[in-house]
């Protein structure tokens, strides 16, 4: 048995749009903007974002629609979707007539990196950690 699974973290470029299949399954599509950034052989660092686009279903589905909106930061865990046709990326041409690509993830789990309506960075790490609280002399025990 062969098993794959996509991990992105990113935020929504656009706000989430749901729809229901003809059977009444809830189905919310969205993209996730990935950063990414490497030295390439000149020794130059290179910034590009990568766009995913992602399928949520079901209960999954109405509470992206809810709670998502353009900006939300996300993490989704979910697997590859691909053309049928080529194995790969789904290929289609864009209005002005060219060729595009776009990687898709059917969401298998979504979640809200940030509070409701929060669209902000999220702090580092090692801000998040933060320090131990100093403690209060008014506890009794």
């Amino acid at each position: 048995m062969t098993y794959h699974t996509v991990i992105l973290a990113g935020n929504l470029g656009r706000d989430p749009e749901m729809r229901y299949t003809p059977a009444g399954q809830a189905v919310t599509n969205f993209s996730v903007a990935v950063n990414d950034d490497y030295t390439n052989n000149n020794g130059e660092r290179v910034k590009r974002t990568i766009w995913v686009r992602v399928s949520a279903w079901g209960k999954q589905a109405e509470n992206c629609n809810q709670y998502l909106k353009k900006g939300s930061k996300v993490l989704v865990e979910g697997r590859l979707t691909v053309d049928a046709n080529t194995g790969g990326p789904r290929i289609w041409t864009s209005q002005d007539g060219t060729a595009r690509a776009s990687f898709e993830v059917s969401a298998q789990t979504v979640r809200f990196m940030g509070s409701r309506g929060e669209s902000s960075e999220a702090p580092a790490a090692d801000e998040a950690a933060g320090s131990a609280p100093a403690e209060d002399e008014n506890i009794p025990f």
